[in-house]
């Protein structure tokens, strides 16, 4: 792990100023979090404005994983949509999961709102069906939205208008969210951390936590005692806690930025300016910058090596998708880890008295992830009632627990890469 953030395009343009000490003493705090993402963060924000002593360690630099290095996509509702929530959770519990996800998508934009966070928010999402058999079921779910969730910012786009509003011809046909949005992820952690060291939470940077010992989390330099531990490292806990790590999936994906294009402008790309996924298991995922570059999300790998050029890797994948971008220059390419949980539901529990996690947001987490350190928040301080929902989801462990489930992730994610091309 190394001490500064990874040479991405959200490294480049950064707050170098922003800077933490290390951990190098033992100490005692109310809260201790592990973790400098967008949950910790978000629990130390909180929980420093309601008074609450917190010491927050992070292993590199705030916002060093997945919460700096994302696509900065918003998306409406959970990572899985309603159809799926209502069959395999029924129709309350779909209909509660979904007013908190709005929830959580509201959140995140009032964080910007309120902060004054300087990254470069944006309006408009786009989700796009790249098989022509999708098309009635993704229209259907557009009606579905706006007629049993009275959500109105949802319009269908035929594949002509889908072509138009994206500059690519290789999808049937998807929808817009006027809900949804993009923003620049690392500085919007950044501004989360500013945030909540305004708020009186002590953070502490090159600081990895190498365990837990009861009420203590160990770093390499020193410790910190608290009456509650909040683990939030999410991808990044191997060897901390085992009930997290045996029930979260580390998986690598790979992003790369364009040359100044145009996109998102008049005449470019994607001119309203919108982000866009697709409908694929394995989702390609893109959007442009303020500065016209098109951010293109495409390619996992399942084990700790990267692959030996990432804009090589990644750059097959766009040129599915646009052709006409197979020469144009790669200024930035860059992988990062997310974690997934075994039904794509965020896994927020208390897992033992004392000691609270959340993680394997499974690609939602620009909305949840923040939105869950305000939950628990709330929970540590008494009120557990947006907490519970979340606990109350069945996250099971990967089978073969934390040692065997990478063989059974990487058959099961080989048949769903098949299926995509299919």
């Amino acid at each position: 792990m190394t001490a500064e953030h990874a040479p991405s395009l959200f490294a480049a343009s950064a707050d170098a100023t922003l800077n933490f000490p290390p951990l190098a003493e033992r100490t005692r705090a109310d809260v201790a979090i592990v973790g400098g993402g967008y949950t910790g963060l978000s629990a130390a924000l909180h929980l420093a404005e309601a008074g609450v002593d917190v010491a927050l360690v992070e292993a590199a630099k705030v916002g060093w994983g997945a919460s700096g290095r994302n696509g900065g996509q918003l998306h409406s509702g959970q990572r899985r949509d309603q159809d799926w929530l209502e069959k395999h959770l029924g129709v309350d519990a779909a209909k509660r999961l979904w007013r908190l996800g709005e929830e959580a998508k509201a959140f995140t934009k009032a964080l910007i709102a309120k902060h004054a966070i300087a990254c470069t928010w944006r309006d408009g999402l786009i989700e796009a069906a790249h098989k022509e058999r999708m098309v009635d079921g993704e229209r259907a779910y557009v009606d579905k939205l706006r007629n049993a969730y009275d959500y109105d910012q949802v319009e269908w786009l035929d594949r002509h208008a889908l072509a138009r509003a994206i500059g690519t011809d290789a999808y049937f046909g998807g929808w817009r969210d006027s809900g949804g949005g993009h923003l620049d992820p690392l500085r919007f952690a950044q501004g989360l951390a500013r945030a909540a060291a305004d708020a009186g939470a002590r953070i502490y940077e090159q600081s990895p936590a190498t365990g837990l010992a009861g009420q203590k989390v160990q770093t390499d330099n020193g410790a910190v005692t608290a009456n509650v531990i909040v683990l939030a490292g999410n991808g990044y806990l191997s060897g901390v806690e085992d009930e997290v790590e045996s029930r979260i999936m580390p998986i690598d994906n790979y992003i790369l930025a364009t040359e100044p294009i145009g996109a998102g402008r008049e005449g470019g790309l994607i001119p309203g300016g919108e982000a866009v996924s697709d409908s694929r298991f394995v989702v390609y995922y893109f959007r442009p910058t303020a500065d016209g570059r098109l951010i293109f999300g495409g390619g996992e790998t399942y084990s700790a090596k990267a692959p030996a050029n990432i804009a090589q890797f990644v750059r097959k994948h766009l040129q599915r998708i646009y052709p006409k971008l197979a020469d144009t220059r790669v200024d930035y390419a860059w992988g990062g880890r997310l974690a997934i949980t075994w039904p794509r539901l965020p896994f927020i529990r208390r897992i033992r008295p004392g000691v609270y996690a959340a993680a394997g947001f499974s690609g939602q987490g620009v909305a949840l992830a923040p939105f869950a350190g305000k939950i628990l928040a709330e929970a540590i301080k008494g009120d557990p009632a947006r907490f519970d929902v979340f606990a109350a989801l069945p996250v099971p462990k990967f089978p073969g627990g934390r040692l065997l489930r990478y063989p059974a992730l990487v058959a099961g994610m080989t048949w769903y890469a098949l299926r995509d091309r299919l």
